[in-house]
């Protein structure tokens, strides 16, 4: 147990190693040139906890480890729960139907796209294409990391699946404007958007929030029910990680049982904690909390994410990597042209239909 007598004091030491490593990260988060690029403390973390692992690893006290694997598996679940503190679903009602339904459609088709292409086309274990599948369809790094206790997945599937998060919502951030300006905008026909249609697509499609924050910002001139439309698709998305996890752990047991992995009766997981995501959520829509406070504890909830990163970054070796190859590359690659391409012709349809 890690807080047994005996234990105690190696895992307090250990959650406070990772507590000093997940505020540096939150602190290079805010210099002007990484906040611009949309680069998330989360992500800093996982990098710096990847550094430490396959550099000074071999120097942390043994006693540690107990605190270190808490910060991954147990903050993190707390840190999930406590993310509903960002939503209402006052917000998710704002859009509507066509928001809702962009949301849904592109979340399940991309979701299943990359899981079945990463093991069946390219290769990939099953873990690492969930968890990649994760990231593009629901919300970046977030979402890696709450697929990670249901599949029970090891540090190293995550670390890749959130660098592959990373690498394609980075280069959306930048794709998304110059389609705007260039093409969308001043097209006519099919390939033209209103500014909330094109809110609808960006929220719908680009992998981590921060990156849906900036697109409309990098557009000059564009009206306020362009980035609203955006944050609200996207926060849309974020709340179906709750029923994504759920039907999940209902599938890998019915296929545990299936594939002769258990015998007897299935057991059901169901990802507790994705429940009380949306429990925390409906009473944050009760708007009981002052803003100001629910600011503090969102403040407080993305340290605590970016400590569960860092201690997943402590946990993953580049000998690990071996053997995966591109396929990772592939399959993100694959998804990314998707929610282009794929997320361009579904909001039309879904605007056109609703």
């Amino acid at each position: 147990m890690p807080f047994s007598a005996t234990n105690r004091k190696g895992t307090i030491n250990g959650i406070v190693f990772v507590a000093i490593f997940a505020a540096a990260a939150t602190m290079i988060s805010d210099v002007e040139f990484i906040r611009s690029l949309g680069i998330s403390p989360l992500v800093i973390g996982i990098v710096m906890g990847i550094f430490y692992a396959n550099t000074l690893h071999n120097n942390t006290p043994a006693e540690w480890s107990g605190g270190i694997t808490f910060s991954g598996k147990k903050i993190l679940r707390f840190a999930i729960v406590f993310y509903g503190f960002r939503i209402t679903f006052q917000q998710i009602a704002e859009v509507g139907m066509e928001g809702f339904m962009v949301s849904l459609v592109m979340l399940s088709t991309t979701f299943i796209l990359g899981s079945w292409a990463g093991f069946k086309l390219f290769g990939m274990e099953k873990d690492t294409s969930m968890l990649i599948s994760s990231g593009a369809s629901v919300c970046g790094a977030a979402a890696v990391l709450a697929t990670e206790p249901v599949l029970k997945a090891e540090e190293h599937k995550t670390a890749i699946a959130v660098s592959m998060v990373v690498l394609f919502g980075t280069i959306s951030m930048f794709l998304y404007p110059v389609l705007y300006t260039a093409i969308i905008e001043p097209a006519t026909g099919f390939f033209h958007m209103s500014p909330k249609e094109f809110g609808i697509y960006v929220g719908g499609t680009i992998h981590e929030v921060a990156q849906v924050v900036a697109v409309p910002a990098s557009v000059a001139g564009a009206p306020a029910d362009m980035a609203n439309s955006a944050v609200i698709v996207k926060m849309t998305r974020v709340i179906m990680i709750a029923p994504m996890l759920i039907i999940l752990g209902i599938y890998l047991s019915y296929s545990s049982k299936k594939t002769g992995a258990v015998s007897g009766p299935v057991k059901l997981v169901i990802p507790w904690f994705a429940v009380y995501f949306v429990g925390m959520a409906g009473f944050n829509s009760l708007q009981l909390v002052p803003q100001n406070i629910v600011d503090v504890i969102n403040e407080i909830d993305t340290f605590l994410l970016t400590m569960a990163m860092t201690a997943l970054g402590m946990g993953t070796r580049f000998a690990k990597f071996k053997g995966l190859g591109l396929a990772p590359v592939y399959t993100a690659g694959l998804l990314f042209i998707w929610l282009v391409v794929g997320g361009f012709v579904v909001t039309k349809w879904v605007m056109a239909t609703f």
